[in-house]
């Protein structure tokens, strides 16, 4: 499983009567065990369960804050968040890894995992065997607050004298910075190569590198850690974020709930206000 944290979060109730039928066993289940404890839960009303969430690093805040949301207006539902780049996340899945739902930062990535795992027949057939597209987002350059080594535009990182932090080219990002360089016929001999661009984020805010190039809602999240340099070659990278029921899903009900929060306008709300472009 993913070396990233979990958010283990607190048991909430359904606030509308979702698929309360195919969960109607599990909240059964939850109010026998309350009988037995001679205490009563917020269970015996609505379905329990834990929903396992993988997605791509750069949704760790927005996706925080929409499991919030859906506990709160869930209880007896606990969302896991494990979050990491992309392909290997994708790997994970491919290698059997449990899980009820993934987010990806491109299409290839999750098309990795269409052809693998696979995504839930039935939730496919609604929505679509690719996964449903939610989110956009655009590369910057990202350099500590004084922006020690002066760097102004993509062409700047390719000076050695400028230590630059990329993801490495299998992670989204990172091939996304790789059309970028090229559309811009720059060529960046990286310091590292990380496995996720929250790694990137981190090595700049941390000053160990002099610049990085992360995405846009990167930028956002650092704040005042880091200053955001918009470069025009960016946009022959747009990266489009699917997600998806995974086939095998143990809680395809709640997966398709949260899938559901994330394409609405509350989820489209909160992408938009972390940054990221929508569809």
């Amino acid at each position: 499983m993913p070396e990233s944290p979990r958010h283990p979060r607190a048991a909430l109730r359904w606030t509308a009567p979702l698929m309360a039928g195919a969960l109607a066993l599990t909240s059964c289940s939850a109010a026998d065990d309350a009988g037995r404890d001679g205490a009563g839960t917020a269970s015996e009303t609505g379905p329990a369960g834990t929903l396992t969430v993988l997605a791509a690093a750069s949704l760790t805040d927005v996706f925080t804050e929409l499991a919030e949301e859906f506990e709160a207006d869930n209880p007896g539902v606990e969302v896991e968040l494990s979050f990491a780049g992309s392909s290997a996340l994708a790997t994970q899945i491919n290698s059997g890894a449990p899980a009820d739902v993934f987010a990806s930062a491109n299409t290839d990535t999750m098309a990795l995992v269409v052809d693998g795992a696979g995504l839930d027949t039935a939730w496919a057939a609604d929505h679509g065997e690719d996964g449903g597209v939610f989110a956009t987002n655009t590369l910057r350059i990202a350099v500590p607050a004084d922006n020690p080594a002066g760097v102004e535009d993509l062409a700047d990182l390719s000076d050695d004298s400028v230590a630059t932090a990329l993801s490495a080219p299998e992670v989204p990002c990172g091939a996304a910075t790789a059309a970028v360089t090229d559309t811009a016929d720059v060529e960046i001999a990286a310091v590292t190569l990380e496995q996720d661009v929250r790694a990137v984020l981190t090595k700049v805010e941390l000053g160990e590198v002099d610049a990085g190039l992360v995405y846009a809602t990167d930028v956002a999240a650092a704040g005042d850690a880091v200053e955001g340099i918009d470069f025009p070659e960016s946009g022959s990278a747009v990266n489009e974020y699917p997600v998806g029921v995974l086939a095998g899903a143990p809680e395809p009900e709640l997966a398709a709930a949260w899938v559901d929060l994330v394409l609405s306008d509350t989820g489209a709300d909160a992408l938009t206000a972390a940054g990221f472009g929508t569809p």
